[in-house]
Protein backbone atom coordinates (compact mmCIF):
# COMPACT_ATOMS: atom_id res chain seq x y z
CA UNK A 1 0.00 0.00 0.00
CA UNK A 2 1.54 3.60 -0.86
CA UNK A 3 -0.16 6.26 1.38
CA UNK A 4 -3.38 4.74 1.40
CA UNK A 5 -3.89 3.48 -2.15
CA UNK A 6 -3.71 -0.43 -2.53
CA UNK A 7 -0.95 -1.89 -4.60
CA UNK A 8 1.31 0.14 -6.54
CA UNK A 9 -0.80 1.16 -9.67
CA UNK A 10 1.07 1.94 -13.25
CA UNK A 11 0.69 5.87 -13.74
CA UNK A 12 1.33 8.82 -16.45
CA UNK A 13 4.20 11.37 -15.65
CA UNK A 14 6.12 13.38 -18.28
CA UNK A 15 5.53 10.71 -21.13
CA UNK A 16 6.53 8.04 -19.18
CA UNK A 17 4.48 4.60 -17.52
CA UNK A 18 5.56 4.03 -14.24
CA UNK A 19 4.64 2.27 -11.23
CA UNK A 20 3.37 4.88 -8.58
CA UNK A 21 6.16 4.67 -6.25
CA UNK A 22 8.55 5.38 -8.72
CA UNK A 23 6.69 8.76 -10.15
CA UNK A 24 8.87 11.39 -8.67
CA UNK A 25 8.47 15.60 -9.15
CA UNK A 26 11.19 17.88 -8.08
CA UNK A 27 10.57 19.71 -4.87
CA UNK A 28 10.92 23.49 -7.25
CA UNK A 29 8.23 22.13 -9.34
CA UNK A 30 5.81 25.17 -9.13
CA UNK A 31 2.19 23.49 -8.51
CA UNK A 32 4.30 22.15 -5.25
CA UNK A 33 6.17 25.20 -4.67
CA UNK A 34 3.07 27.63 -5.20
CA UNK A 35 -0.12 25.67 -6.24
CA UNK A 36 0.39 26.71 -10.10
CA UNK A 37 -1.89 24.26 -11.63
CA UNK A 38 -4.94 23.01 -12.45
CA UNK A 39 -6.55 19.48 -12.31
CA UNK A 40 -9.48 17.10 -13.66
CA UNK A 41 -11.20 14.42 -11.76
CA UNK A 42 -12.92 12.19 -15.05
CA UNK A 43 -15.61 9.04 -14.29
CA UNK A 44 -15.01 5.88 -15.99
CA UNK A 45 -17.99 3.41 -16.30
CA UNK A 46 -18.07 -0.10 -17.63
CA UNK A 47 -14.45 1.21 -19.25
CA UNK A 48 -16.11 4.18 -20.99
CA UNK A 49 -15.08 8.12 -20.18
CA UNK A 50 -18.11 9.71 -18.89
CA UNK A 51 -18.74 13.44 -20.35
CA UNK A 52 -15.24 13.70 -22.22
CA UNK A 53 -15.15 16.54 -24.04
CA UNK A 54 -16.59 18.47 -21.57
CA UNK A 55 -13.92 17.26 -19.09
CA UNK A 56 -11.24 17.89 -21.63
CA UNK A 57 -12.95 21.39 -22.23
CA UNK A 58 -12.85 22.42 -18.97
CA UNK A 59 -9.50 21.67 -18.70
CA UNK A 60 -8.67 23.86 -21.47
CA UNK A 61 -10.72 26.58 -20.52
CA UNK A 62 -8.06 26.60 -17.05
CA UNK A 63 -4.91 26.13 -18.69
CA UNK A 64 -5.94 29.10 -20.77
CA UNK A 65 -7.27 31.20 -17.97
CA UNK A 66 -3.22 30.89 -16.17
CA UNK A 67 -1.72 30.62 -19.13
CA UNK A 68 -0.07 27.37 -19.39
CA UNK A 69 0.15 26.30 -23.07
CA UNK A 70 -1.63 23.29 -23.57
CA UNK A 71 1.07 20.15 -23.19
CA UNK A 72 -0.46 18.30 -25.88
CA UNK A 73 -3.13 18.01 -29.02
CA UNK A 74 -6.72 17.46 -28.27
CA UNK A 75 -6.15 13.78 -30.04
CA UNK A 76 -3.24 12.95 -27.23
CA UNK A 77 -5.62 13.70 -24.35
CA UNK A 78 -8.14 11.07 -25.45
CA UNK A 79 -5.25 8.95 -25.97
CA UNK A 80 -3.32 9.38 -23.02
CA UNK A 81 -7.44 8.77 -21.08
CA UNK A 82 -7.94 5.49 -23.10
CA UNK A 83 -4.75 3.91 -22.19
CA UNK A 84 -5.08 4.79 -18.52
CA UNK A 85 -8.38 3.00 -18.55
CA UNK A 86 -6.70 0.16 -20.01
CA UNK A 87 -4.14 0.02 -17.43
CA UNK A 88 -6.32 0.61 -14.80
CA UNK A 89 -8.57 -1.39 -12.67
CA UNK A 90 -12.01 -2.14 -12.80
CA UNK A 91 -14.60 -1.23 -14.99
CA UNK A 92 -15.19 1.87 -13.19
CA UNK A 93 -13.16 4.05 -12.45
CA UNK A 94 -12.17 7.78 -11.93
CA UNK A 95 -9.04 9.72 -13.48
CA UNK A 96 -7.20 12.25 -12.06
CA UNK A 97 -4.96 14.73 -14.15
CA UNK A 98 -3.38 17.46 -12.58
CA UNK A 99 -0.81 19.86 -15.24
CA UNK A 100 1.37 22.25 -13.49
CA UNK A 101 3.85 25.39 -14.67
CA UNK A 102 6.54 22.80 -14.19
CA UNK A 103 9.97 22.74 -12.99
CA UNK A 104 11.65 26.02 -12.29
CA UNK A 105 13.89 29.06 -10.29
CA UNK A 106 11.52 29.79 -7.44
CA UNK A 107 10.08 32.86 -8.34
CA UNK A 108 6.64 34.26 -8.67
CA UNK A 109 6.64 35.47 -11.78
CA UNK A 110 5.96 33.08 -14.77
CA UNK A 111 9.38 31.24 -15.99
CA UNK A 112 10.40 31.17 -19.42
CA UNK A 113 9.29 29.12 -22.61
CA UNK A 114 11.88 26.66 -22.32
CA UNK A 115 10.04 25.46 -18.70
CA UNK A 116 7.42 22.32 -19.82
CA UNK A 117 4.58 22.10 -18.03
CA UNK A 118 4.31 18.87 -15.36
CA UNK A 119 1.63 16.48 -16.62
CA UNK A 120 0.69 14.02 -14.09
CA UNK A 121 -2.15 11.26 -14.44
CA UNK A 122 -3.86 8.10 -12.42
CA UNK A 123 -6.36 5.93 -12.31
CA UNK A 124 -8.36 4.87 -9.11
CA UNK A 125 -11.23 1.82 -8.87
CA UNK A 126 -14.85 4.17 -8.41
CA UNK A 127 -16.92 3.07 -5.75
CA UNK A 128 -20.24 4.82 -7.06
CA UNK A 129 -21.92 6.14 -3.30
CA UNK A 130 -23.93 3.70 -1.88
CA UNK A 131 -27.62 3.32 -2.24
CA UNK A 132 -28.45 3.44 1.33
CA UNK A 133 -26.68 7.06 0.79
CA UNK A 134 -28.45 7.74 -2.26
CA UNK A 135 -31.58 6.04 -0.16
CA UNK A 136 -31.50 8.57 2.44
CA UNK A 137 -29.35 11.34 1.93
CA UNK A 138 -26.91 13.40 3.53
CA UNK A 139 -26.32 16.26 5.96
CA UNK A 140 -24.52 19.52 5.08
CA UNK A 141 -23.36 22.58 6.81
CA UNK A 142 -23.09 26.18 5.92
CA UNK A 143 -19.94 28.38 5.62
CA UNK A 144 -18.63 31.64 4.46
CA UNK A 145 -17.13 31.62 1.40
CA UNK A 146 -13.73 32.72 1.84
CA UNK A 147 -11.92 31.64 -1.31
CA UNK A 148 -10.56 33.86 -4.23
CA UNK A 149 -12.65 35.27 -7.10
CA UNK A 150 -11.92 32.86 -9.44
CA UNK A 151 -13.12 29.60 -8.58
CA UNK A 152 -14.31 28.99 -12.25
CA UNK A 153 -10.55 27.77 -12.82
CA UNK A 154 -9.71 24.35 -11.08
CA UNK A 155 -6.98 25.39 -9.66
CA UNK A 156 -4.66 22.67 -8.01
CA UNK A 157 -4.41 25.27 -4.86
CA UNK A 158 -7.67 23.89 -2.76
CA UNK A 159 -6.71 25.20 0.75
CA UNK A 160 -9.72 27.28 1.03
CA UNK A 161 -12.06 24.13 0.16
CA UNK A 162 -9.65 21.59 2.64
CA UNK A 163 -10.41 23.64 5.11
CA UNK A 164 -14.24 24.03 4.44
CA UNK A 165 -14.64 20.64 3.87
CA UNK A 166 -12.65 19.89 7.08
CA UNK A 167 -14.95 22.36 9.10
CA UNK A 168 -17.84 20.20 7.59
CA UNK A 169 -16.61 16.83 9.09
CA UNK A 170 -15.63 18.38 12.44
CA UNK A 171 -19.21 19.08 12.62
CA UNK A 172 -20.50 15.78 11.63
CA UNK A 173 -21.27 16.81 7.91
CA UNK A 174 -20.12 15.63 4.64
CA UNK A 175 -20.35 19.07 2.87
CA UNK A 176 -20.11 22.46 3.56
CA UNK A 177 -22.52 24.82 1.46
CA UNK A 178 -20.76 27.76 0.79
CA UNK A 179 -22.59 31.55 0.90
CA UNK A 180 -20.55 34.76 -0.12
CA UNK A 181 -22.36 38.37 0.78
CA UNK A 182 -25.48 35.83 1.97
CA UNK A 183 -25.68 34.19 -1.38
CA UNK A 184 -24.90 30.51 -1.90
CA UNK A 185 -22.06 29.74 -3.95
CA UNK A 186 -20.92 26.06 -4.12
CA UNK A 187 -20.03 23.40 -1.85
CA UNK A 188 -16.23 22.82 -1.03
CA UNK A 189 -15.84 20.25 -3.83
CA UNK A 190 -19.28 20.19 -4.91
CA UNK A 191 -21.86 22.05 -7.16
CA UNK A 192 -25.16 23.02 -4.97
CA UNK A 193 -28.92 22.46 -6.33
CA UNK A 194 -32.09 23.98 -4.60
CA UNK A 195 -35.53 23.02 -5.76
CA UNK A 196 -38.40 25.27 -4.76
CA UNK A 197 -42.11 24.99 -6.29
CA UNK A 198 -41.01 22.24 -8.12
CA UNK A 199 -38.28 23.97 -10.16
CA UNK A 200 -34.37 23.65 -10.34
CA UNK A 201 -32.35 26.59 -8.77
CA UNK A 202 -28.63 27.08 -9.38
CA UNK A 203 -26.58 29.63 -8.58
CA UNK A 204 -25.16 31.67 -11.68
CA UNK A 205 -22.57 30.37 -13.61
CA UNK A 206 -19.69 33.28 -12.99
CA UNK A 207 -16.10 33.44 -11.22
CA UNK A 208 -17.41 32.44 -8.18
CA UNK A 209 -18.11 29.06 -8.66
CA UNK A 210 -16.33 26.05 -10.40
CA UNK A 211 -19.14 25.11 -13.16
CA UNK A 212 -19.18 21.27 -12.80
CA UNK A 213 -19.53 19.11 -15.42
CA UNK A 214 -22.74 17.51 -13.85
CA UNK A 215 -24.00 21.38 -13.83
CA UNK A 216 -25.06 21.29 -17.46
CA UNK A 217 -25.36 17.85 -17.27
CA UNK A 218 -28.26 18.37 -14.53
CA UNK A 219 -29.62 21.44 -16.80
CA UNK A 220 -30.37 18.21 -19.58
CA UNK A 221 -31.71 15.90 -17.16
CA UNK A 222 -34.05 18.53 -16.16
CA UNK A 223 -35.24 19.69 -19.78
CA UNK A 224 -35.90 16.02 -20.52
CA UNK A 225 -37.92 15.77 -17.64
CA UNK A 226 -39.80 19.04 -18.40
CA UNK A 227 -38.43 20.18 -14.74
CA UNK A 228 -38.32 24.24 -14.82
CA UNK A 229 -34.32 25.40 -14.23
CA UNK A 230 -33.72 28.62 -12.88
CA UNK A 231 -30.31 29.89 -13.14
CA UNK A 232 -30.01 33.05 -10.59
CA UNK A 233 -28.49 34.35 -7.42
CA UNK A 234 -30.14 32.32 -4.21
CA UNK A 235 -30.30 33.66 -0.99
CA UNK A 236 -29.02 31.73 1.89
CA UNK A 237 -32.29 32.12 3.56
CA UNK A 238 -34.03 30.48 0.81
CA UNK A 239 -31.68 27.48 1.17
CA UNK A 240 -32.71 27.49 4.27
CA UNK A 241 -36.21 27.17 3.50
CA UNK A 242 -35.99 25.30 0.30
CA UNK A 243 -38.39 22.07 -0.96
CA UNK A 244 -35.26 19.90 -1.84
CA UNK A 245 -31.26 20.33 -1.62
CA UNK A 246 -29.11 18.26 -3.69
CA UNK A 247 -24.83 18.46 -4.54
CA UNK A 248 -23.52 17.05 -7.56
CA UNK A 249 -19.32 16.12 -7.91
CA UNK A 250 -17.59 13.95 -10.11
CA UNK A 251 -17.41 11.46 -7.43
CA UNK A 252 -20.31 12.28 -6.02
CA UNK A 253 -22.51 12.19 -8.87
CA UNK A 254 -25.95 12.96 -7.79
CA UNK A 255 -26.67 13.28 -3.42
CA UNK A 256 -29.94 14.35 -1.58
CA UNK A 257 -29.27 16.72 0.94
CA UNK A 258 -31.76 15.92 3.82
CA UNK A 259 -29.64 18.10 6.68
CA UNK A 260 -28.66 21.58 6.49
CA UNK A 261 -26.79 22.57 9.77
CA UNK A 262 -28.96 20.05 11.85
CA UNK A 263 -32.39 20.90 10.40
CA UNK A 264 -34.02 19.15 8.01
CA UNK A 265 -34.64 20.40 4.67
CA UNK A 266 -38.26 19.81 2.79
CA UNK A 267 -41.66 20.21 4.31
CA UNK A 268 -44.42 17.73 4.59
CA UNK A 269 -44.12 14.02 4.09
CA UNK A 270 -40.46 14.98 2.48
CA UNK A 271 -39.49 16.74 5.36
CA UNK A 272 -35.61 15.69 5.97
CA UNK A 273 -35.84 12.65 3.19
CA UNK A 274 -34.99 12.84 -0.41
CA UNK A 275 -38.05 14.71 -2.45
CA UNK A 276 -39.62 14.34 -5.78
CA UNK A 277 -37.43 15.96 -8.09
CA UNK A 278 -34.23 14.44 -6.44
CA UNK A 279 -35.81 11.05 -7.28
CA UNK A 280 -36.66 11.88 -11.35
CA UNK A 281 -33.07 13.35 -11.70
CA UNK A 282 -31.86 10.16 -10.55
CA UNK A 283 -33.11 7.87 -12.36
CA UNK A 284 -32.25 10.05 -15.49
CA UNK A 285 -28.54 9.78 -14.40
CA UNK A 286 -28.48 6.49 -13.86
CA UNK A 287 -30.27 5.78 -17.05
CA UNK A 288 -27.32 7.49 -18.95
CA UNK A 289 -24.92 5.44 -16.73
CA UNK A 290 -26.38 2.51 -17.86
CA UNK A 291 -26.67 3.74 -21.77
CA UNK A 292 -22.58 4.28 -21.51
CA UNK A 293 -22.19 0.89 -20.12
CA UNK A 294 -24.20 -0.41 -23.31
CA UNK A 295 -22.29 1.33 -25.81
CA UNK A 296 -19.47 -0.44 -24.95
CA UNK A 297 -21.15 -3.93 -25.26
Amino acid sequence: MIDGIHGNPTVYLNGSWLPLSDAKVSVLDRGFIFGDGVYEVLPVYGGKPFRFQSHLSRLLRSLAAIRIQAPMPEHQWASLFTELIARGEGEDQFIYLQVTRGVAKRDHAFPGPEVRPTVFAMSSPFQRPAQTVRDSGVAVVSLPDERWLHCDIKSIALLGNVLARQAAVDRGAIEAVMFRDGFLTEGSASNIWMVKDGALHAPLKNHLILEGIRYGLLQELAERLQIPVQIRRIRQQEVAQADELMMTSATKEVLPIVRLDDQPIGHLQHRGSPGPVYKKIRQAYDALIDELRLARS
